[in-house]
């Protein structure tokens, strides 16, 4: 029986990469790379606790996200019960874009990196892996886009274009486009931040505006004078830019137009739209307040399409009226706006007649700061929301899936996707859900992976180890998903957890090098062997 299942899903799986060939127009992929949102925060994952305005766990429904476009899409394609990312920003972004885990790319954690060969600073993500997510891309003939933010040295990326926000440097800059932002300044030999707004000495960290009145940088925009150029680059742009311009917005205009300058080059595009929504900021229009998470500009939704109220904000220095266009805080408003920027991007796919050849994925990549951001403590920082829409695609699975994934599976998937071969010899963590998504294949992984700095993070059907070395029964499903029953005595579980138990332990010391190889290898990497496309290999 089971040599059965391994023939069909291999048969089937050769079916899908033949089919993909001989396609005159491979799919378009869109990926939405949420930034801490944790799976509780999407209803669709029917958890019973969310987040608060100012961080911490409620049931009041007032607080609960509304995602209607999120939800159809999850219904008709997948949505992924247990899918995990690292448990912060940097170290899930590079796993996302290298495939890779810890120990390879070096990225423990946000301030815990691993040195450059030459001791000189951290080592840039792109000399830690020569195979990154555009790279991959583009050897499957893609022309390649990356919006929003990006938290890493862009320099050695090859995207075709991007729209960045807020742009690299853009932190104490003579140049800064928007005095939304919080910056250092030296008073009597100390340094101290200050809101560049209201000259008023601030508590958070430093930052320039990426919500409203955004500080954005455009990257080979064909209308601009030079490779990285900042916006607003013209006059018409000038003109209206201001406090009603939410950053947000500024991504999705230009990830659309080159969408159509894509399509009408009759070249498939690959989106990479690292979105701020779901991030705490500072508020620039309520500076006292409290709360995480900035307002949005107002949605509704009628059953059918949404209608957003036109922002109409005054004021200066501070003090601001946002004449009822703005939502008050929460991250509930940032999931509301991303679900009404995913029915802009449907509607878009359609105007343009691709939505049936577009593949859409929405992620996160790690939890809600103030629940599971930066949490090694059960699967808290690492419990994401994963979808898949691809309408086009005949996927044998639909709806929820109980399976386990990790981001690090992206690039793999990509690369399937783009028909691309990714040398034997060159290690990727990630496993590709091509076979799973389109085949009979009735599991993914046998574990998942998350690290911490120097914890590490695994679970797999029946057992979860945290990075404070506590186990975990995650046999059974909470209803908020998170209070599972910690294990003390392995008498009282099944022979099958002792089992996951014994064989979680020895994937560990595989990935376990942050005491013993912390930084880049002494004279960084060997040049790989190049990718491949797949009909080359004919």
């Amino acid at each position: 029986m089971k040599l059965e299942i391994v023939r069909s899903c291999i048969f089937g799986f050769l079916l899908v990469i033949v089919q993909y060939s001989l396609a005159q127009e491979k799919p378009n992929i869109i990926l939405l790379y949420a930034d801490d949102i944790s799976a509780r925060e999407l209803p669709i994952y029917g958890s019973t606790v969310w987040s608060l305005p100012k961080g911490g766990d409620t049931s009041d429904r007032q607080y609960r996200a509304q995602t209607p476009v999120l939800d159809h899409l999850a219904e008709e394609g997948i949505y992924v019960k247990t899918a995990w990312a690292a448990t912060i920003c940097s170290p899930s972004r590079a796993m996302m874009m290298t495939g890779r885990y810890a120990h390879q790319h070096k990225w423990w954690h946000n301030s815990d990196k691993g040195k450059a060969p030459n001791k000189k600073g951290s080592w840039n993500l792109y000399d830690s892996a020569p195979y990154t997510l555009e790279d991959i891309a583009h050897k499957g003939g893609y022309a390649t886009y990356w919006a929003g933010k990006t938290q890493m040295k862009i320099s050695g990326f090859n995207f075709d274009e991007a729209c960045f926000t807020p742009g690299e440097g853009s932190y104490n800059t003579p140049i800064a486009t928007t005095d939304f932002r919080l910056e250092t300044r030296k008073i009597n030999g100390q340094k101290k931040i200050f809101n560049a707004d209201t000259n008023q000495e601030a508590t958070s960290y430093v930052q320039s505006g990426w919500y409203w009145k955004p500080h954005v940088q455009l990257l080979n925009h064909p209308k601009a004078t030079g490779p990285l150029e900042w916006w607003p680059n013209n006059k018409a742009a000038k003109d209206t830019f201001g406090l009603n311009t939410f950053g947000p917005d500024v991504e999705l205009e230009f990830i659309f137009d080159f969408m159509e300058r894509k399509q009408q080059e009759k070249k498939p595009f690959f989106v990479y739209h690292t979105s701020h929504l779901g991030h705490d900021a500072m508020d620039f229009l309520n500076p006292e307040s409290k709360s995480k998470w900035p307002g949005t500009p107002k949605i509704s939704w009628d059953g059918k399409t949404y209608t957003r109220i036109q922002p109409n904000v005054t004021g200066d220095n501070g003090v601001y009226d946002t004449h009822g266009t703005i939502t008050e805080s929460g991250i509930h408003h940032h999931i509301n706006y991303l679900d009404y920027q995913v029915w802009r991007y449907m509607n878009k796919l359609k105007e343009m007649g691709i939505a049936n050849n577009t593949i859409f994925i929405f992620c996160a990549d790690n939890g809600t700061s103030g629940y599971g951001k930066g949490s090694p403590v059960s699967q808290k920082g690492t419990h994401v929301p994963l979808i898949i829409y691809a309408p086009g695609m005949n996927m044998t699975k639909k709806g929820l899936q109980d399976i386990l994934v990790n981001m690090s599976d992206m690039l793999p998937t990509i690369a399937e996707i783009a028909s691309v071969k990714i040398p034997d010899s060159y290690e990727v963590n990630g496993e590709s859900l091509l076979p799973f998504l389109t085949t009979d294949k009735p599991k993914h992984r046998e574990w998942i992976y998350g690290y911490h700095k120097d914890m590490q993070i695994i679970r797999g059907d029946f057992v979860l180890k945290d990075g404070k070395n506590d186990w975990w029964d995650v046999s059974e499903n909470p209803d908020d998903l998170i209070s599972f029953k910690k294990i003390k005595d392995w008498r009282a579980v099944s022979e099958a957890h002792r089992k996951e138990r014994d064989e979680l332990n020895k994937v560990l010391p595989r990935f376990n090098l942050h005491a013993t190889a912390h930084d880049a290898p002494k004279n960084g990497l060997e040049k790989p062997t190049p990718l491949q496309l797949i009909e080359d290999n004919k």
